[in-house]
């Protein structure tokens, strides 16, 4: 069944054309990845299927009776409600009838006296419908949904009652995005949905995602996500859009075979061209009435192709070649002990670790963990509590801050870079920006007015012009689309110094590490690529082996014990299963004898219907948490059991 379509859709802005002749349709089901470089439109796409812009011409269909909603790139939610609460509000049909079944119930209660009212009875009857009615819309487990999820998303219970106004911007746009989840829309739109996500969540995403009944249309940079999650590739490229089946490596296959294919069509069509206009010029040489009729025969030749349109050229990319510093020494960085706390939270302890010339480093973990903090005492913009942190020998450190804090709003884009850097020329400067997309009219920009992906690019130019032989990245790809980010990624690869950088961008670090720090559980320092990383962490999970062991143990004592405990853990995760499946089931057998019971002896009972339905209330509430006790068990012995 078709859910959406569009027609001819155009945007203009003045004189520019943003947008032409979009035309595309999309079934249920369907999972559509939008992609294209900064500016091509897809933010405004989204709006207009979204019903938040209209288009300069054309329109969107949406199937009769289905609803759209939409998560925009960083959108907050700004509210003086708790997290709890602002959740809550998704579920307005259950709140509306919860209150309704709160407000009959101190009705019956105050009217009690008057048992053989014709009033009183048409409550009982509303109170008995709209408890039935409550169940079916899942007023008896939305409280624990909204629980799970925001638990799911770095929100656990204790935290759940916090006001939305004391969130950071990034974890209010993370509860944007659930807020969207819980609703189940039947398009549901997602415009960067992997911001502000640590690895785990974004996993849990993406298999949410994958198994979303409904039609999902999202914008990602992320290629890994890409590929994870979508059946379709949108992809918007000079003004016009080009519908592909599969997901992001499919359709970049697809899409450079094509363009080969219609390059190569065109260059032996424009020799052939090339070929017969010879004949032309030859046979006008010879000026003979026979001569005259090849011409024309010629002419119609050349005129009755089918003329191949010369292939555009892509929208123009990022071009990144970093200047070096004369060589570090083989010793880059040593560390000792270095801790850090902010007042009782310790956020890391007892870190050490020697960085190596060219060692390329992705330092990964869950958000909270100290990534950042840590990259900001390697910068020198932070100091540890404790531990020793020294340079070696000719070291010359950039620093990327995601957070864009090191950029001076007050200044143009020229006079960022031209007081970064003073020897340097305003050709040299100008050459430079235009070589991020930074032309003319964009150099006197107030950097306040940039976009996130603006304000990165100024950041990465300023950084290619310091001469560095390390260099210090915290989420350096965000912002950034793909052709930037893989503009970035070959630059890395060509850099002949050292990289220390913080990354949750997976195509990122499957092409850059030589050695992953993993702050997840403590600290752990691998020696490899991220592929290997992932598949020795597997294998040392399964395994039951402490992960912070990156060399070969000796078949000890340790290890005996070590693997007893791991077999102690997967007999107490069964018999967690077994216990859990055995009371859900009782649950379950008690429940259907409550709503029996409602619905017979207990139908004019009011205080009796009032204490099945509190008890089938807490039947609900015990289920989720048995469920979620399950999935916690399975995911455990997935991940151990041999």
């Amino acid at each position: 069944m078709t859910v959406m379509s569009a027609h001819d859709i155009l945007v203009e802005y003045g004189t520019d054309i943003i947008l032409q002749k979009i035309n595309f349709s999309l079934n249920e089901g369907d999972r559509l990845g939008v992609v294209g470089v900064n500016g091509a439109g897809k933010s405004t796409l989204l709006r207009i299927i979204a019903g938040k812009t209209e288009p300069s011409a054309g329109a969107v269909y949406i199937a009769k009776g289905k609803s759209v909603a939409m998560l925009e790139q960083n959108a907050m939610l700004e509210s003086g409600k708790t997290l709890f609460e602002e959740m809550a509000d998704a579920f307005s049909e259950c709140r509306r009838t919860e209150v309704r079944l709160e407000a009959l119930h101190a009705e019956i209660e105050a009217a009690s006296g008057a048992v053989h009212d014709e009033g009183y009875e048409k409550m009982i009857a509303e109170f008995s419908s709209l408890t039935e009615k409550f169940r079916e819309i899942g007023g008896y487990e939305y409280k624990s949904r909204i629980r799970a999820m925001l638990t799911r998303f770095g929100f656990p219970e204790p935290e759940q009652g916090k006001r939305i106004a004391t969130l950071s911007g990034g974890e209010r746009t993370r509860l944007a995005l659930v807020r969207l989840l819980l609703i189940e829309p039947d398009i549901l739109i997602l415009d960067e949905p992997t911001n502000h996500l640590d690895t785990d969540t974004l996993y849990w995403l993406e298999e949410h995602l994958r198994a979303y009944p409904k039609t999902l249309i999202l914008v990602s940079h992320d290629r890994y996500f890409l590929d994870r999650t979508a059946t379709k590739i949108l992809d918007i490229e000079n003004t016009r859009a080009e519908l592909y089946t599969g997901n992001y490596e499919q359709f970049a296959a697809k899409k450079a075979e094509a363009r080969k294919s219609l390059e190569k069509r065109y260059e032996l069509q424009q020799k052939e061209i090339a070929r017969i206009e010879a004949i032309i010029a030859q046979q006008r040489h010879f000026g003979q009435e026979r001569n005259f009729i090849t011409i024309a025969s010629k002419r119609k030749q050349i005129e009755h192709m089918d003329k191949i349109d010369a292939p555009e050229n892509a929208p123009g990319g990022i071009r990144l070649a970093f200047a070096e510093a004369a060589e570090s020494g083989s010793d880059v960085m040593e560390a000792e002990h270095l801790a850090k706390a902010f007042g009782s939270r310790q956020i890391f302890n007892d870190i050490s670790f020697l960085v190596k010339k060219r060692d390329r480093i992705i330092i990964m973990g869950p958000n909270g963990c100290g990534k950042s903090t840590l990259l900001k005492i390697l910068g020198g913009f932070s100091e540890p509590d404790h531990g020793v942190l020294e340079y070696g020998a000719g070291v010359v450190a950039g620093y990327y801050d995601q957070e864009q804090q090191t950029l001076d709003e007050s200044n143009t884009v020229l006079e960022e870079v031209c007081l970064a850097h003073e020897k340097l020329t305003f050709t040299q400067i100008r050459t430079a920006l235009a070589g991020f997309l930074f032309f003319a009219e964009d150099m006197d920009k107030k950097v306040s007015v940039l976009s996130g992906g603006e304000k990165a690019r100024l950041m990465l130019c300023k950084m290619i012009l310091s001469k560095v032989n390390l260099l210090i990245l915290d989420e350096p790809t965000n912002h950034l689309d793909i052709a930037s980010r893989e503009a970035l990624e070959d630059a890395l690869l060509a850099f002949g110094g050292t990289i220390i950088a913080i990354s949750h961008d997976r195509y990122f670090m499957k092409k850059l590490a030589t050695r992953i720090f993993d702050m997840t559980k403590g600290f752990t320092d691998y020696h490899g690529s991220f592929d290997e990383y992932l598949e020795f962490k597997e294998k040392q999970e399964t395994a039951g082996y402490d992960i912070k062991t990156t060399k070969a143990e000796s078949e000890s004592k340790a290890k005996y014990v070590e693997s007893k405990k791991l077999t102690a853990e997967i007999r107490k995760a069964e018999k967690r299963i077994e216990r859990a499946e055995e009371e859900i089931d009782a649950l379950d057998g008690e429940r259907k004898k409550l709503e029996a019971e409602m619905n017979a002896e207990a139908a004019t009972d009011y205080v009796r219907l009032s204490e099945i339905t509190a008890r089938i209330e807490e039947i609900g509430k015990r289920t989720d948490e048995l469920f979620l006790d399950i999935e916690e068990a399975e995911k455990f012995l997935s991940e151990n059991k041999v």
